[in-house]
């Protein structure tokens, strides 16, 4: 009895693989006619190139500026010092004269406005800086350009700074350091 159950296992198997070999010996005769018109459409299409534009020759100029003054030149910062140290400008003699403040220590855009508060009638702005909390008023200074605030509302607060423009000059700009959403 087990052996008419393995013959006919076996015959099942034979046949399985004789339909198998059937199958793909019939999708490879379509695979020829599709190898043909491939053929044909590579022989007919001819891509189209543009040809390189020649590179355009270099020129080489003379540096004619050798007897000025390199403008990043350590010599240029110590002439602009010297001059700003024999005149200096009211608005930074000011500024050097005072104490400064721990605020100052910091650059403005390391700071966040996280809220603000009023005591007394007073506005306060609550400032994040290096996952400290500090309080700021009116006429504190804060920031690396000799920041002073000049306003505080409840989203921003208002300073002006001291810096120095194109020309080497210095002026005076307002600056502002709004409220930081919550998820900041």
């Amino acid at each position: 009895m087990m052996r008419l159950v393995r013959s006919s296992d076996r015959t099942r198997g034979l046949l399985g693989l004789v339909l198998v070999g059937a199958a793909l010996a019939g999708c490879s005769a379509g695979t020829d006619e599709l190898q043909q018109w491939m053929d044909e459409q590579r022989q007919q299409t001819r891509p189209t190139v543009k040809p390189l534009t020649p590179p355009k020759t270099f020129q080489p100029q003379r540096y004619e500026a050798l007897a000025v003054v390199d403008p990043f030149s350590t010599q240029k910062l110590t002439v602009a010092l010297r001059r700003e140290a024999a005149q200096p400008s009211s608005l930074l003699a000011a500024e050097m004269k005072r104490r400064r403040e721990p605020l100052e220590a910091f650059p403005l855009d390391s700071m966040a406005m996280v809220g603000s508060v009023s005591r007394e009638g007073r506005p306060y702005a609550l400032l994040r800086v290096d996952n400290l909390l500090y309080q700021a008023r009116v006429g504190d200074y804060l920031g690396q350009n000799f920041g002073r605030i000049t306003k505080i509302s409840e989203t921003e607060i208002t300073l002006r700074e001291v810096v120095q423009d194109a020309a080497g000059e210095w002026i005076e700009r307002t600056s502002t350091l709004q409220l930081q959403e919550q998820g900041r």
